[in-house]
């Protein structure tokens, strides 16, 4: 696989990603690929997505302690941030959905017109308005698609629509939180298939987040105690070896979670959801002009001495940032001011 570098937010240094399963993805998507498509399209169905979780995450280790130890060496973790005991995380699986203190260890700003990073992830901005600064034509999905062709109401809502991507490793804490405040207007599931989300595969395939299963939140934030950054779609999309997407959203830490619902209220920056293990995406979509994204995240998009996968397949800077989930990555902007461009 080529070289893929990333900012690292709080220097604003480039750092050399290493990538988990790199001989797995190289198998499936260059020797297989070139395969019969049935085939392909077996080995990224839900059941062997399934048999794989299993023999990766779920069979318990004849000495937990020594598992604990080697698999936090190589993804670099944090037992600190743990809210539950490190003895009680006995297989891959409940470290890679283990819980931490957010509260404490990812601060959020108070102000509520913040729209904040809804998972510790890579992150990068794109637009789909041909006059911003920020335009992508088609490169990580279609819209119709990523919503699904049934959703014309929202389809013409974000048809312009400003976005972020966020992009999970396997060494990240998988539970995703609420980026805004809002009343839930709409949730559904799409089905699709379980590509991985590693770069190389993005720019090799068509639309990839448009094909993959999906759950979308749509959420008003225009009312009372609300955001105020208009309506914003949430799009969680699984990925190689992430079977399920939980939904669970609790208002106080992680206590008495709730599914997703029409009427709902989505309280900012607390747990909404958990991806199980592996690595995935989160799509946020903004209508036009509502949210105005951080400088430093527009500078760090745009570093011309970056060597990405992204700028060497397609030729435009394009650079992702590792943000913590619940950091700000924009702020809303009320409906008298629209109308100012990125």
């Amino acid at each position: 696989m080529s070289a893929h570098q990333f900012v690292e937010r709080g220097s604003g240094r480039l750092v050399q990603e290493r990538f988990t399963g790199d001989p797995l993805v190289s198998f499936l998507y260059s020797r297989v690929r070139e395969q019969p498509t049935w085939l392909f399209r077996a080995l990224t169905s839900a059941r062997l997505c399934d048999m794989l979780a299993m023999l990766h995450f779920d069979l318990k280790p004849t000495d937990p302690a020594l598992m604990r130890k080697r698999l936090g060496a190589r993804l670099a973790l944090d037992w600190a941030e743990c809210f539950d005991p490190p003895e009680t995380l006995d297989t891959a699986r409940k470290v890679f959905e283990r819980r931490i203190r957010y509260w404490s260890c990812r601060p959020m700003d108070p102000d509520p017109s913040a729209v904040v990073s809804p998972a510790d992830a890579k992150m990068l901005l794109g637009s789909l308005r041909p006059g911003s600064g920020l335009f992508l034509k088609k490169k990580f999905f279609r819209l119709d698609e990523l919503l699904g062709p049934e959703k014309t109401r929202w389809g013409q809502m974000f048809s312009q629509a400003d976005y972020a991507i966020f992009r999970l490793t396997p060494d990240k804490y998988h539970y995703n939180h609420a980026p805004v405040s809002g009343v839930v207007a709409d949730f559904y599931e799409l089905d699709g298939v379980y590509q991985s989300c590693h770069p190389a595969v993005l720019v090799a395939q068509a639309t990839p987040h448009s094909k993959n299963r999906r759950a979308v939140t749509i959420v008003d934030t225009d009312v009372a105690g609300g955001t105020g950054a208009g309506w914003v779609a949430m799009i969680e999309i699984v990925a190689l070896m992430i079977g399920d997407i939980v939904q669970c959203h609790s208002r106080e830490r992680y206590e008495n979670p709730v599914a997703m619902r029409p009427g709902l209220w989505l309280e900012r920056g607390r747990p909404k959801s958990l991806f199980r293990p592996g690595s995935s995406t989160v799509v946020l979509l903004f209508q036009p002009g509502r949210v105005r994204f951080c400088e430093d995240l527009l500078a760090h998009r745009g570093r011309l001495d970056a060597d990405t996968i992204y700028r060497n397949a397609w030729g435009v800077p394009l650079t992702e940032t590792d943000v913590p989930v619940r950091a700000t990555i924009a702020h809303a902007v009320p409906k008298a001011a629209q109308g100012l461009t990125l």
